[in-house]
């Protein structure tokens, strides 16, 4: 059996992810990251704020193992936050989370885990990897609704094999069916808001407190025609259409940041749609990609069919029918069936022939 540290962020995820592997006969200890991230607002939870950290202790109490508190507050600063309010000043649209998982979790924790002598590090992930012929595959979980894949596909493909995630085979309900029987303090704790380090005050208030310049701007629609004001190009997101304040016989939606002249592209939700776009910053979790694969441009989009070709390091996508709302900045993450190929940074929208 493995001598494993589980990733514990005071949620019932990673308290079930340590139990399961504990009666499994491994040696478990729980590493909890500081962050300096401040206690959430309104009684809302995150996932590594010092309650979540008090949290993580009571479930290790009640395990019978050992806690350790790690501070990779510098890190996140450094690795997430900084590239964070960098990339929405230049009018993109990134996703921490992603780089946190890539950078944090599964780089520097994971390198002070082996370092510290575990075999490896176990999260609470929903999602799976499949041992087979001395390969790793990182592929989808069961219970697809949780399925976080999209969020892992930029771990380095080299450190898979030191990665477990216990959950790989249960329902989130299952998961909190087992925490309850099991007597673990948070089995009914609700889930951690997405972003950990902003308030609730939102994007717009974070960016200017990080020093953000957020300045007013024009509105214009495709033919550069001035249709309004904005608050500021930060505060919005490609495919919005709330908050616009505009007057208009169909509704309106975001179509492009253009950070230079400080100015939101809106049109149509026809206007949305795009045949492809080209990523880099391409991570593999195979050998190569082949010519054709499934796409999710976000979280929460439904895998479409695409063509892929690569080339000096970065891939261009084509999809089989029109996709809306490709967002410059958020991840594009290419799967085969349940496997995942790997993925990129969305870095140009493809309409048309170009």
């Amino acid at each position: 059996m493995s001598n494993l540290a589980v990733a514990m962020s005071g949620g019932v995820d990673s308290s079930v992810a340590a139990l399961l592997l504990r009666d499994g006969g491994h040696e478990v200890a729980g590493v909890t990251m500081c962050l300096g991230v401040a206690p959430a607002e309104g009684g809302g939870t995150k996932c590594c704020g010092p309650r979540e950290i008090e949290d993580a202790q009571r479930v290790c109490r009640v395990l019978g193992i050992r806690h350790y508190v790690v501070d990779f507050a510098a890190d996140l600063e450094e690795q997430v936050i900084r590239p964070f309010v960098a990339e929405y000043v230049r009018g993109r649209t990134p996703n921490p989370c992603v780089a946190c998982n890539r950078a944090i979790k599964f780089g520097s924790l994971l390198r002070k885990a082996l370092a510290w002598g575990f075999d490896g590090l176990a999260t609470g992930h929903y999602a799976a990897i499949e041992h087979e012929g001395g390969l790793c595959r990182l592929k989808i979980p069961k219970d697809r609704r949780k399925d976080q894949t999209y969020f892992l596909h930029a771990i380095p493909r080299e450190s898979l094999t030191n990665i477990f995630f216990p959950l790989a085979g249960y329902a989130k309900d299952e998961v909190r069916d087992i925490a309850k029987q099991a007597g673990l303090p948070v089995f009914d704790k609700p889930e951690s808001q997405d972003i950990c380090f902003m308030s609730t005050a939102g994007r717009g208030p974070f960016l200017r407190g990080r020093g953000a310049g957020i300045d007013p701007g024009e509105i214009v629609d495709r033919e550069g025609r001035v249709l309004g004001r904005h608050r500021g190009i930060a505060c919005y997101t490609i495919g919005q259409r709330g908050g616009l304040g505009l007057s208009s016989p169909a509704p309106l939606y975001v179509l492009a940041i253009d950070a230079p002249r400080n100015r939101l592209v809106v049109g149509g939700k026809t206007d949305l749609r795009a045949d492809g776009l080209v990523a880099d910053q391409v991570n593999r979790l195979v050998d190569s990609f082949p010519e054709e694969a499934r796409a999710k441009i976000r979280y929460a989009h439904r895998a479409a069919r695409c063509r892929i070709s690569e080339e000096e390091g970065r891939v261009t996508i084509r999809f089989a029918e029109p996709q809306e709302a490709i967002a410059p900045g958020q991840s594009v993450v290419l799967y085969d069936g349940e496997t995942v190929l790997g993925g990129g940074i969305i870095q140009e929208v493809l309409r048309g022939g170009g």
